[in-house]
């Protein structure tokens, strides 16, 4: 009991560290360029920021020709279930990946994230693997993924330099797709359905992307900027309402604007030089194509969420302005309906090679014990090690969870293999004996 008790005092530490804490970054979208940065890589939660990673992975799939915008989304009793906001569909029941996207962009609708994920990873809990194997790939290293549509889970966690490589990369990698996040409403059925980003049309150049809210979280917003020649990416988390949200971004915005780069970027900011974080990583992460999904959808135990509340929150009215408010007609787009479900609807993945990448439930233990089993100054080359040696002992390392740590020696970055997830230095022990039965090198530490 004593023990349970310290590890609750342990996890509340660290969930109370995560909540509703400011933090912000703006980021030359052209050069990559850190302009201003506040705590931007400390954990906070992301609430419904998250599904921007859950439509960049649609994009990928409709730009793979895996899916298309009028195919059939099926709603589970799981996605049904989810708390508002929602788009209200019936179990068994579907709308088309278009009606699903717009309904996230706009509503922020948990059920259609749930309802993307299982249709594009098989199940939720699958889908999140696929999602933070897709958040390492483009450098967000600082990411765990539990779920599609950012409902409350202790166990997912980003950062504010995260979600600014996310938005960078959503535009970079899919220019055809961008648009849906300019959208401020939609047509479903014979309802218009209002969206909650209340800077588009109100703040100049601001075409998306994402608002986010849970208690825990704070509000959240994500806001691509283009003026002339310059572009903006800035990231806002840990608002106390909705309008000191907006607040603080507008000033941002209007502070950093004019000290973004009229040159340079190309297609990617990764072709641009220098030595800032962002920059630094965008080289190695953000391919001038796509980074691949791994589409294999290894099990993962599945978790039950608890609902709160979401980007529909009330607004706390403040007398703080919002400046260069302008006033733009709401465009309407194409009506959605929704369709009957169609018997079968098969995930798009295709078998391949388990992904080397931080399973998400890494994220459940923020303390305790992990056994080392290599290191390497190429983090690919520790990533594979972690599926060589979970393939070679797939009973010892069963609830484990691999993972790999950056550290710096001499002037080169080195990265750790590390297996997370034991209860007590004796459990660590125990795996590592195991592992050196089977002629696997290793050691416990501490994390």
């Amino acid at each position: 009991m004593i023990v349970a008790l310290a590890m609750a005092v342990v996890l509340g530490d660290v969930a109370s560290s995560m909540a509703a804490k400011s933090a912000a970054i703006v980021v030359d979208a052209k050069t990559g360029k850190v302009l201003y940065s506040s705590d931007a890589n400390g954990r906070r939660y992301p609430a419904s920021l998250t599904k921007m990673m859950t439509l960049y992975l649609t994009f990928e799939a409709l730009a793979k020709g895996r899916i298309s915008k009028n195919t059939p989304v099926p709603f589970s009793a799981r996605a049904a279930a989810e708390p508002p906001t929602k788009l209200g569909v019936k179990a068994g029941r579907a709308v088309s990946v278009e009606t699903a996207i717009l309904s996230m962009v706009t509503k922020s609708a948990n059920d259609s994230a749930t309802a993307l994920g299982e249709l594009l990873g098989g199940s939720e809990p699958d889908f999140a693997r696929m999602m933070t194997a897709k958040a390492r790939a483009l450098g967000m290293n600082g990411t765990v993924f539990r779920n599609a549509n950012g409902l409350p889970d202790p166990g997912q966690f980003t950062t504010a330099h995260d979600m600014a490589m996310l938005g960078i990369a959503l535009r970079e990698h899919f220019p055809q797709y961008y648009g849906y996040f300019s959208q401020r409403s939609f047509l479903y059925g014979r309802q218009r359905i209002n969206g909650h980003n209340r800077l588009l049309g109100r703040i100049k150049g601001v075409d998306g992307i994402k608002t986010g809210y849970t208690r825990a979280s704070g509000f959240n917003l994500v806001s691509s900027v283009s003026d002339g020649n310059r572009r903006l990416v800035a990231v806002v988390m840990g608002g106390t309402s909705g309008r000191s949200r907006d607040n603080q971004m507008a000033g941002l915005i209007n502070a950093y604007m004019p000290r973004a780069s009229t040159r340079g970027g190309g297609a990617l900011i990764a072709k641009a030089g220098g030595d800032s974080p962002i920059r630094a990583l965008a080289k190695v992460f953000l391919p001038k194509h796509d980074a691949p999904t791994p589409d294999e959808k290894p099990a993962v135990e599945e978790d039950t969420t608890v609902a709160s509340a979401d980007d529909s929150a009330p607004v706390v009215e403040e007398t703080a302005p919002v400046v260069q408010i302008k006033k733009v007609k709401t465009v309407a787009v194409a009506a959605a309906t929704e369709v009957p479900a169609p018997q079968v609807v098969a995930a798009y993945a295709e078998p391949a090679p388990a992904p080397a990448v931080d399973p998400v439930n890494t994220a459940s233990v923020p303390s305790g014990w992990a056994i080392q089993v290599a290191s390497s100054p190429k983090q690919s080359e520790a990533q594979a090690f972690l599926d060589k040696t979970s393939k070679q002992a797939p009973k010892v390392l069963a609830d484990a969870a691999g993972f790999t740590v950056a550290f710096d020696k001499d002037g080169v970055t080195y990265y750790r293999a590390r297996f997370g997830g034991f209860g007590s230095k004796d459990a660590a022990w125990n795996a590592c004996s195991a592992l050196k039965k089977k002629k696997i090198a290793c050691y416990a530490v501490q994390q």
